[in-house]
């Protein structure tokens, strides 16, 4: 137990030094700043991991989004019947119950937002990241908009500032997107690890809700370490929302479902063809070098049987089981935790949340506490395809600013990566079993 929390305290200074070693300029890192928003993901972590009568606030919030599940379901049953009702497998019950709840919750998000409820809430979150950590107007919108709605949307909260945005600040847009998830998703993603079990719904709920949270502060951190704000004359407090959310209820309602069947449809065949990909990667390695050099039966004995072979996934499991380790995940699940990173990474969150949840259906028997690690660690939207993602959509409504999006692209991965493995190393120093 006590390695385990100083491998986690050994993660958090190892995350801090793989952003000051690809520091833009260390002799700018405002060290204040980094102190502040380390001090605000750990304070925000124990009040809702560690204070009862927080924790019951945010039991309460995870307890409304699992019954939104269950108005999805209802949906999903008169539409599709006995599909939904007898899903025959983990398959047939994405298909029917996971994905029709991205549909929904875009549909409700586009609600809240007619209603200026959601806009209230991003005010709230950006006028405390402001007051705290010293940051511009516009940044402080565009990451507290990252905690709510995805990193697509976030951008249109600060459309009319982007052109003017300095390089830190358009960086911090761009890590704090890839360290948080969008609200659709999110359901689906307790769908994922919660099953059909509502007790175990509504823990992850509030688990992913955490970690979405307490990344905010997490990605400014890694953001202003890497690219640090040396145009301070360029950067203003103003706060203002413009974005467009329908010239009507009924209008917003279709916008927003119309946006989340598209998201929707997009997620599902992507998993199909990444999930056709890895499994044939896993063939042609296993059948190829690893019978040719008669490496899987050592392999398989090795690993207990998690890992068939020589596969994709074995490969990838090594190169981020240091990462893993350094987390602090219990030794014995370091590889397959290791897995689900390199999933995360190279792939994307959806598929990894996916492969975690057929390891647990397999019957792979995780510890708690490597659930908890890989249950925050997973939280965010950095992989390679976000870089295309916010190149495209960000360039197109910022054209002037294209240039600096193509720059920083792999810096961004690299900064919401980190901010991810922090917000999951404190996550697995606090949550205790």
């Amino acid at each position: 137990m006590l390695m385990d929390i100083l491998r986690g305290l050994i993660g958090v200074v190892s995350m801090l030094g793989i952003c000051y070693l690809f520091s833009q300029k260390r002799s700018a890192i405002d060290w204040r700043l980094v102190g502040i928003g380390m001090l605000m993901q750990i304070v925000l972590a124990v009040l809702i991991l560690k204070v009862p009568f927080v924790s019951s606030i945010f039991d309460w919030v995870a307890k409304g989004f699992q019954q939104m599940i269950s108005y999805t379901n209802d949906g999903s049953k008169f539409l599709f019947g006995d599909l939904v009702t007898n899903a025959p497998s983990m398959g047939s019950a994405f298909a029917f119950m996971v994905l029709p709840t991205i549909v929904f919750f875009s549909a409700l998000s586009a609600i809240l937002y007619y209603l200026g409820i959601l806009q209230k809430l991003i005010y709230g979150f950006a006028w405390f990241m402001q007051r705290t950590m010293r940051l511009s107007g516009r940044e402080s919108l565009a990451a507290a908009a990252n905690v709510f709605i995805g990193q697509t949307e976030a951008p249109l909260v600060v459309k009319p500032y982007l052109e003017k945005m300095t390089k830190s600040e358009i960086f911090c847009l761009m890590t704090g997107g890839m360290a948080t998830i969008a609200g659709g998703v999110f359901a689906a993603y307790i769908g994922f690890l919660g099953g059909d079990d509502p007790e175990s719904q509504q823990r992850f709920a509030k688990h992913l809700l955490t970690a979405s949270i307490i990344s905010a502060p997490a990605a400014i951190v890694a953001a202003k370490m890497l690219v640090p704000e040396i145009d301070r004359e360029s950067v203003d407090q103003e706060t203002n929302i413009n974005v467009d959310v329908g010239s009507n209820l009924l209008d917003a309602i279709s916008r927003g479902t119309t946006d989340g069947l598209k998201l929707a449809i997009n997620v599902g065949v992507m998993l199909l063809v990444f999930t056709a990909l890895v499994y044939m990667m896993n063939d042609m390695l296993m059948y190829g070098p690893g019978e040719w050099f008669n490496l899987n039966e050592g392999i398989a004995e090795s690993t207990n049987g998690r890992f068939k072979g020589l596969t994709f996934t074995y490969v990838i499991g090594i190169i981020f089981a240091p990462l893993a380790w350094l987390l602090g995940t219990p030794t014995q699940d370091i590889m397959v935790v290791g897995q689900l990173l390199g999933m995360k990474t190279v792939i994307n969150e959806f598929f990894a949340y996916a492969e975690f949840a057929n390891l647990r259906e397999q019957s792979i028997q995780l510890q708690p506490k490597s659930i908890i690690i890989a249950t925050y660690a997973l939280c965010g939207f950095a992989n390679f395809a976000s870089i295309g993602i916010q190149i495209g959509g960000i360039g197109a409504i910022a054209p002037g600013q294209r240039k600096t999006l193509t720059e920083l692209g792999l810096l961004a991965l690299i900064g919401g990566t980190v901010a991810s493995f922090l917000t999951a190393a404190i996550a697995g120093i606090l949550v205790t079993f």
